[in-house]
């Protein structure tokens, strides 16, 4: 049980690659949201592996 005074940990995910994001059922991923690498996003617009 975690101790309610201590903060919750944030879960690192990474993603080789974008063939990996939607073999995880995660694509797209936004900017912020776990596992979001700005080198998975070709065009810059915040929304990595939408194609």
């Amino acid at each position: 049980m975690q101790d309610p005074q201590q903060p919750a940990e944030e879960e690192t995910v990474f993603y080789a690659n974008c063939a990996a994001v939607k073999a995880a059922g995660a694509a797209p991923l936004h900017e912020g949201e776990p596992g979001y690498n700005y080198k998975l996003d070709r065009d810059k617009d915040g929304i990595a592996c939408s194609s």
